[in-house]
């Protein structure tokens, strides 16, 4: 992993110059807590682009974490000995990356490198990868462990979501190997619908935090691929939840963001699952209620004080996931486009120093900033 590292560094110059039209300044000494008048909007710069030689660097933090055992934080419930086993025994897909969401998320970054950039360097090492994990075979027994009694509530909803994510990248690639592994993966992704359907009817109230529980984060990824697979039953449901959930909300704190460990926008990701679910005659008086004059609004992004640290590392991660919920509504929403100079300002924060991280934040930051890039 040091020698990775020694490599990656290298490139961080490279890196950090690779977009269009973006600086990439920090401002370390700038209170994250702070909003700023509307006359002090960053500058309006057109969203960032991945080129192909970003790419090809970005694509080595996936193909180096997916297949790394150690080290590995199991979220698991011992039944007895015979369950003290090791991650790969434990889940054969998805053992790398440190735990088992990260290995989630690591192999859509795979995926939807492929599907952008099919001329990647190592395009064919990468979908040997995707080949040797997503098999059928081991899928299998991802299912068996989730089946477990003592497992009913593992990786809800973060986990859950991010593997809906794979899947609907899945089918929406147009390769002909992506069919075979959506088709491998189908077994695993059916039971996290499930899994889905049987547990948000039962959930009385929403989960704000800003990290990985957080309740508006596993809807909004969940009514993606409800979108794309034509999945009506779990789109309505999630439609329905979050109108229960959210649509009396208003005066959404901000300044109380973020906190410490976070990685999402309570506030932001709640208008990120509303503007998917609602119509624009819904959306639009929700919104101002819920942060008046958002047009107008700045915020700093959150200040990482040591990225050696994994949890306060997670800060470069509300970065990434404030910039996408920024894109998305921009982009759906056109009176909103000045917020994409906003959304800019947090990817370039933490985008520099994506490349030669510590294990810590390159386990799972590449995924965060590759999502940013392609918000919808």
């Amino acid at each position: 992993m040091a020698s990775m590292n020694v490599i990656l560094k290298k490139s961080i110059g490279f890196l950090a110059a690779i977009f269009m039209g973006v600086s990439c300044t920090h401002k370390e000494e700038a209170s994250n807590r702070e909003l700023i008048p509307a006359h002090d909007h960053p500058p309006k710069v057109e969203r960032p682009i991945l080129s192909l030689e970003s790419a090809n660097l970005l694509v080595d933090l996936p193909l180096h974490c997916v297949f790394t055992e150690y080290p590995n934080k199991l979220s698991q419930t011992l039944s007895g000995d015979e369950d003290l086993l090791s991650p790969k025994e434990l889940h054969p897909t998805f053992y790398g990356c440190f735990d088992w969401h990260s290995a989630v998320h690591g192999h859509w970054s795979l995926v939807k490198l492929l599907k952008e950039f099919p001329e990647l360097d190592r395009s064919e090492e990468a979908r040997r990868s995707l080949n040797h994990s997503i098999t059928a075979e081991k899928i299998a027994q991802e299912v068996a462990y989730f089946n477990r009694i003592t497992e009913k509530t593992f990786e809800r909803t973060y986990g859950w979501a991010w593997l809906l994510k794979l899947a609907e990248e899945l089918h929406t690639w147009d390769d002909p190997s992506a069919k075979q592994l959506e088709a491998n993966l189908q077994p695993l992704s059916d039971l996290i619908v499930q899994k889905y359907l049987e547990y948000l009817p039962k959930l009385h109230y929403p989960i704000r935090v800003g990290t990985h529980s957080n309740t508006a984060f596993g809807l909004s990824f969940a009514y993606d691929y409800a979108i794309a697979l034509g999945n009506d039953s779990l789109r309505n449901l999630i439609r329905s939840r979050a109108m229960d959930f959210y649509m009396e909300d208003m005066g959404c704190p901000l300044t109380w963001e973020p906190s410490g460990y976070d990685f999402l926008s309570p506030c932001l990701e709640e208008i990120d699952i509303m503007r998917k679910v609602l119509t624009p005659e819904e959306f639009n008086p929700w919104v101002d209620k819920f942060i008046p004059n958002l047009e107008e609004f700045t915020m700093e992004p959150g200040v990482v004080s040591d990225r050696s640290d994994g949890h306060l590392v997670h800060l470069d991660g509300v970065n990434f996931s404030r910039a996408w919920c920024l894109y998305g509504l921009a982009d759906q929403y056109p009176e909103y486009h000045n917020l994409i100079g906003l959304a800019n300002t947090h990817f370039n924060y933490s985008y520099p120093n994506l490349v030669g991280d510590d294990y810590e934040g390159g386990h799972w930051l590449a995924s965060f900033a590759i999502m940013a890039l392609y918000a919808n």
